[in-house]
């Protein structure tokens, strides 16, 4: 792949070569089919040049992730002919880069591009079960005229033939609702249960995911009070803790991760917190990976 002009966390040389890369990250900087509040296009580099302000570091698994090394490919180009060819895109380089047998790591820009990464994975695994951090279930069949609206990506998810397990749901369409009753490949667990016990919650859904696990983050999961820089920002969601925790126990459970996306940024002018927030959890998630490799 082509290497992008701006390195995840300022790395240089052979850690940030394809060679050597343990990561590949691929930015989605598409803003396409986005509601309310617009931006996500610019979410991608936002959370690259955050990156480079980090420590590389990782306190909790006292290591330097970096050292395992993250290529960041060039952006996916956006076509004036719709979602589609970005999505095919996505497929072809997350193809490619499992293929290599490295970790695809997708950063968005609007969700609908988790649907590209998860075709690629479902092909190349088989069993999948993708486990959304979200606000809103996505579950819509479509929704203003495309079935490849960023409200779509959850039915999509399904029908693409993987288990789909949502977690900080906290808002959802009648027609959503009428949906979850029926599926048996959505399991949801909704923010209010996260606040009221989320050990229990945890364990619920550890015990849900299947072998191989696909991460996707919206990040509208978290309460607008930390991350306002979101298209749709619902009150009451999971604070940082929270989701770190939920995180924690899922990356150091047997389950095969075999990739992740962080999504839906909408950078705000003049206010770094939630870039930051963004390039800290894809940092942490990393480090996570690279610890349990380090203990096979």
């Amino acid at each position: 792949m082509i290497p992008y002009s701006v390195t995840f966390g300022g790395i240089s040389g052979r850690y940030a070569s394809w060679k050597d890369a343990t990561f590949v990250v691929i930015p989605f900087p598409v803003d396409m089919t986005t509601t309310y509040m617009t931006g996500t296009r610019n979410g991608p580099r936002a959370i690259l040049d955050a990156s480079s302000h980090m420590e590389l570091f990782d306190e909790e698994n006292k290591i330097e992730p970096y050292r395992a090394g993250i290529f960041v490919s060039t952006e996916v180009p956006v076509s004036l002919a719709g979602p589609v060819p970005a999505l095919k895109e996505v497929e072809r380089r997350v193809k490619a880069t499992v293929r290599a047998g490295k970790v695809p790591v997708l950063l968005g820009g609007e969700h609908s591009g988790t649907v590209g990464a998860v075709v690629a994975l479902r092909k190349r695994f088989g069993d999948l079960t993708v486990l959304q951090f979200d606000a809103h279930t996505d579950l819509r069949d479509t929704y203003l005229g495309t079935p490849h609206n960023h409200a779509c990506v959850g039915r999509r998810i399904v029908d693409a033939g993987a288990r789909l397990v949502q977690v900080g749901i906290r808002s959802m369409s009648e027609e959503e609702d009428r949906f979850l009753k029926k599926s048996e490949e959505v399991k949801t667990f909704y923010a209010s249960e996260v606040r009221d016990n989320v050990a229990d919650v945890t364990k619920g859904i550890v015990s849900s995911l299947s072998e191989n696990v696909y991460i996707s983050i919206d990040l509208d999961v978290f309460d607008p009070g930390i991350m306002p820089a979101v298209v749709t920002p619902e009150p009451g969601g999971l604070s940082w803790f929270e989701g770190i925790d939920i995180l924690r126990d899922v990356m150091r459970s047997n389950r095969n991760i075999v990739g992740f996306d962080v999504m839906e940024l909408a950078p705000i002018a003049g206010m770094a917190a939630p870039d930051y927030l963004a390039a800290r959890l894809c940092y942490r998630l990393m480090g996570w990976l690279v610890a349990r490799q380090s203990e096979k």
